[in-house]
């Protein structure tokens, strides 16, 4: 933090930086430590699978090349058949952030840009990937699709982070939208998976209804919607606005072009909210000026953690 008086860098809230995506590790990752689950430890999903692992699923009639250190013997000495125990195999969920990158995020009028915002919630998304046992992944929407592999542990982490701060720096040159990358995303994950998708509303919406159906027949998504207190709520006045060679002003009195604003920033929003539910996807918003965890309070209230 600056000392009293000293002026913040020139890119406070304007892009993000490596150090303030690590410190925001306190808000994912409470000083409780970390969720046990019902085995005591830190969490790992457990599959569909069956097959060696701590968790008991069911006992069955042994078979040769079963191994004879998981005989039930209680079942066995009361059904007079010999029977084998057989376990959940464990397997470390996904936790993928797919990054829209689109220019109309690259903009913000209070606290930072909501492309910040962005990489601010994409990051407490990584740590609480981390506190859960996840390995985490990141897929850009603009640098040709670029993709950050899975991997667990603070190595993981780390490279989403780092992945973050340069996707969300300036805007991509060659973004091809979120309908691409939500595409791969689908062909990548492996049921259980889940998926946390950053997103200004206007790039959600520009997304195929049958494409987020498909994403979330087999995993959890999420899309967090980024905006700003301006576009959400407009005030009363005349807004001088600056476009590529003249200087314009919108009366936001006016019905009509309170009208028109309307549909251009808030009737996306409340689409998507009227619209996902429906399709096995949560919707949240979350404006540049919230708090960058906010969004994980009311995830997990939703999932009765």
């Amino acid at each position: 933090m600056a000392a009293p008086g000293s002026r913040l860098p020139a890119t406070e809230g304007i892009a993000p930086s490596l150090a303030e995506l690590i410190a925001l590790r306190r808000a994912a990752m409470p000083a409780r430590g970390p969720r046990r689950g019902r085995r005591g430890a830190s969490a790992r999903a457990i599959s569909a699978q069956r097959g060696r692992g701590m968790e008991y699923a069911e006992s069955r009639e042994y078979v040769a090349g079963d191994d004879a250190r998981h005989i039930d013997w209680k079942l066995s000495a009361r059904t007079g058949f010999t029977h084998t125990k057989t376990f959940q195999a464990e397997r470390e969920r996904l936790t993928l952030l797919v990054a829209d990158t689109a220019p109309a995020l690259y903009f913000g009028t209070r606290a930072r840009f909501k492309s910040v915002q962005a990489a601010r919630a994409g990051a407490v998304a990584a740590w609480s990937a981390l506190r859960d046992g996840d390995r985490v992944a990141a897929l850009c929407a603009g640098g040709g699709g670029a993709l950050v592999p899975p991997a667990g542990g603070m190595r993981g982490v780390l490279r989403v982070l780092d992945a973050l701060v340069r996707w969300y720096g300036a805007p991509a040159v060659d973004d091809a939208g979120l309908q691409p990358a939500l595409e791969r995303a689908a062909r990548l994950l492996h049921p259980g998976a889940r998926v946390l998708v950053l997103a200004d509303p206007g790039s959600a919406l520009a997304v195929a209804p049958s494409t987020w159906s498909a994403l979330s027949m087999h995993v959890d998504v999420r899309l967090l919607l980024l905006v700003d207190p301006l576009e959400m709520r407009p005030p009363r006045c005349v807004l001088p606005v600056l476009a590529p060679g003249a200087r314009m002003e919108l009366d936001l009195a006016a019905g009509a072009t309170r009208d028109a604003w309307h549909a251009a920033f808030v009737a996306p929003v409340e689409a998507l909210c009227r619209s996902l539910p429906g399709r096995r996807v949560q919707v949240q918003v979350l404006a540049s000026d919230d708090a960058s965890d906010a969004w994980l309070a009311s995830a997990a209230a939703r999932s009765g953690r």
